[in-house]
């Protein structure tokens, strides 16, 4: 059965508030891959892990019906709660288990959240589920993010990293999926016809404020946070404070560019 991370109200909320969308090439790439396979138009779209919905309304922009499932009450209140397109709704389940017929999904998807689901079963789910033709995107950010303002970025993201690193200690053994590109989930997909991309670049507008909350929506952040709440929450103060520093400004709402490295794994039935 799937890892449950991210099942508090409160880490819901986080997550709500500072996980971002896919960014513009991520996009593109998928956009083009389902248009190299005639996916379009998808019927029913499939969005597993959904989380808060960040994911899942990208998808609404561009297909009929999207149906954004995840393990977490939590997470899929947050996803009702937000704004939304009237073709998305929202549904509590495992990804192990999608209550969807046979051959019944156009394309189904993950953005972020693959490498907590038992990938065999997943992966046995995903091949009674979709219909002959249709598609696979499996996707995550990795942990290859630098920050771009003036001429400090490089600095920035020395300071970012550093905290990473540190946070990385905390990190559940199956975000070795992900520091492995996602190698793993690739080899497990069932279809002859797929590949995996692991060069998307994706710059996301955010600012200070949003950084340090992307921080503090990861998992091995929340893990720090049952260890030793005060170091955690230090870690955060000392890592904004840091950062306007080296800005020379004195608001959190400073924006600055965030740059993250996607890999996404493409399949057809």
């Amino acid at each position: 059965m799937a890892t449950q991370m991210f099942e508090g109200r409160g880490h819901a909320a986080v997550y709500q508030k500072y996980r971002f969308a896919p960014g513009k090439e991520l996009q593109q790439t998928i956009l083009a891959y389902l248009q190299e396979k005639r996916a379009n138009p998808a019927e029913l779209v499939v969005d597993v892990g959904c989380g808060s919905g960040q994911g899942t309304c990208f998808l609404a922009e561009h297909f009929k019906k999207v149906v954004g499932t995840d393990i977490s009450e939590a997470q899929i209140q947050e996803a009702r709660d937000a704004p939304s397109l009237p073709n998305v709704s929202y549904l509590v389940c495992p990804a192990e288990e999608l209550p969807f017929e046979d051959t019944s999904v156009d394309l189904l998807t993950s953005f972020t959240a693959a490498h907590w689901f038992d990938i065999e079963k997943f992966m046995r789910e995903a091949n009674r589920v979709l219909k002959p033709g249709g598609c696979v995107v499996i996707s995550t950010y990795t942990v290859d993010m630098s920050l771009r303002y003036g001429n400090c970025s490089e600095k920035l993201t020395k300071v970012f990293r550093e905290s990473w690193d540190l946070l990385l200690k905390y990190s559940h053994n199956r975000i070795q999926l992900v520091l492995e590109d996602y190698k793993e989930i690739f080899e497990a997909l069932p279809f002859p016809d797929k590949k995996r991309i692991t060069d998307i670049f994706d710059k996301i507008p955010m600012t200070v404020a949003g950084v340090v909350g992307y921080l503090e929506s990861v998992s091995p952040y929340q893990a720090f946070m049952k260890n030793d709440p005060e170091a955690a929450k230090s870690l955060l103060q000392e890592t904004e404070k840091r950062m306007l520093e080296m800005m020379g400004v004195s608001s959190r709402d400073t924006p600055v560019e965030f740059w993250v490295r996607h890999v996404c794994v493409l399949g057809c039935k």
